[in-house]
């Protein structure tokens, strides 16, 4: 598959050398020259020097050919009329954009793009890691705003049902419970065993009170 990456900082540099590796075709822009030195010494990609809303910029680039472009430039407007561009004029069926600041965040996501916010999401993983590390994050969607988390059910609890743990809880759902390494998709009337691994999606705010409850003793 063909891809353009229209940014070569590090994160730019990093994941064309991802794509590079699968297999693809990939073509980085940026610029300035030397930005092309952060690549990777294995990266067999192709490069093109200038400003990716210049004109005739990205059709050098091949962007009728391509099937996604990543926007990941140290400019958020500049990602976000890019990826735009890629998507409304040239129809590139993938296309994706890098947020940096969070109060921009809603310039991005009012083209209706698919954005990543690194600083978003990196400040969330980081306080959740200072917050609760037992608390383990598994799966994170969007930019952080669902995620799913493993917990492991507590001697306090053994024998108490799911039911018991979830219910004071309208927006955690519980997507597999693991027990003496094999996982079954949960009941609300399951019992549950110290040691059990539970998997469920929710908010950031909403796992620290499940956690909370979880290291209370249960209520008969």
């Amino acid at each position: 598959m063909n891809f353009i990456v229209v940014g070569c900082g590090r994160v730019g540099a990093e994941l064309c050398y991802h794509l590079f590796k699968r297999g693809h075709q990939v073509l980085v822009v940026d610029i300035k020259r030397e930005a092309f030195n952060r690549l990777h010494p294995d990266f067999r990609g192709r490069t093109l020097e200038g400003e990716g809303l210049a004109e005739g910029v990205l059709e050098r680039a091949g962007i009728r050919e391509a099937y996604g472009l990543a926007a990941v430039t140290n400019s958020d407007t500049l990602n976000a009329v890019v990826a735009h561009a890629a998507r409304l004029l040239y129809n590139v069926p993938n296309v994706v954009a890098r947020n940096y600041d969070p109060n921009l965040r809603s310039v991005i996501e009012a083209f209706g793009l698919q954005t990543v916010g690194s600083t978003y999401w990196g400040a969330q993983r980081v306080e959740e890691l200072l917050m609760n590390p037992s608390q383990r994050m598994v799966y994170s969607a969007g930019n952080g705003e669902v995620e799913v988390y493993e917990v492991q059910i507590p001697y306090a609890w053994n024998g108490r049902t799911l039911g018991d743990v979830l219910t004071p809880f309208k927006q955690c759902y519980p997507v597999a419970l693991a027990r003496a390494g094999r996982a079954s998709l949960p009941e609300a009337e399951m019992r549950l065993q110290t040691g059990d691994l539970l998997d469920v999606s929710t908010t950031f705010e909403n796992i620290g009170t499940l956690t909370e409850r979880l290291s209370k003793k249960a209520e008969a």
